[in-house]
């Protein structure tokens, strides 16, 4: 990545936040999400004590199982850092970000509470360090459907602006997806399920922040 401009970043969040709704959007957004976060190992060790069901999928029968985590992290963690370096010099990428994924791990919270689902057969374990704190450093393997990894990519590509940030993003996902299938993480279905959904919160979540901005403040 291009050196870091500190000065026009103080500059640029310096504007933003001087805007009331500006930075009631950022202000709200990220102390909303880090009380979501704050409850997500909760929510997951109650998951991982209930019994769900295996799903006969297709397409995993026809894909051996391995451990490609290092992968995976490499593509994740390398479009968090993108993101942010875009997000550095531009809040609106942040706001959005930050508010579709409020609502992204709200219609997980509750999807994952209604499909009970045990992980696939031969599933290879995936540890991260780093989101490993927000399982409570523990195991889990019922947070199946919909994919938060795939989430995840969907709402960073979603959220670059730049055509060259978009190819990588898309290639990056793409991979993500079908290395989560290769290592047993996820059903065909949880994965390919969360970038419609994730879509569909996106473009909702844009059009209520875009319309609250009209209303007097």
């Amino acid at each position: 990545m291009p050196q870091i401009d500190t000065t026009t970043i103080r500059q640029v969040w310096t504007s933003a936040l001087q805007t009331h709704y500006t930075r009631y959007k950022i202000l709200a957004g990220s102390f909303i999400v880090a009380v979501i976060l704050s409850t997500l190992p909760l929510f997951f060790h109650q998951i991982q004590k209930r019994q769900g069901v295996i799903l006969n999928d297709w397409v995993l029968a026809q894909l051996p199982p391995y451990n490609v985590s290092v992968l995976i992290f490499a593509c994740i963690w390398g479009m968090a850092l993108l993101i942010l370096y875009r997000a550095l010099y531009k809040p609106e990428i942040y706001i959005n970000y930050v508010w579709t994924l409020i609502f992204i791990n709200i219609a997980r919270i509750i999807s994952i509470s209604i499909i009970p689902l045990d992980p696939p057969h031969g599933w290879v374990n995936l540890i991260d360090p780093l989101t490993g704190i927000f399982y409570g450093n523990v195991v889990i393997t019922k947070d199946l459907f919909f994919s938060g990894h795939t989430s995840t990519m969907v709402l960073i590509f979603l959220c670059l602006e730049k055509k060259s940030d978009k190819i990588i993003g898309f290639i990056a996902t793409i991979a993500v997806m079908a290395l989560l299938l290769v290592q047993h993480i996820h059903y065909t279905i949880d994965v390919l399920a969360a970038p419609i959904i994730v879509y569909i919160l996106f473009r909702l979540t844009k059009y209520f922040l875009k319309r609250d901005h009209t209303r007097q403040w």
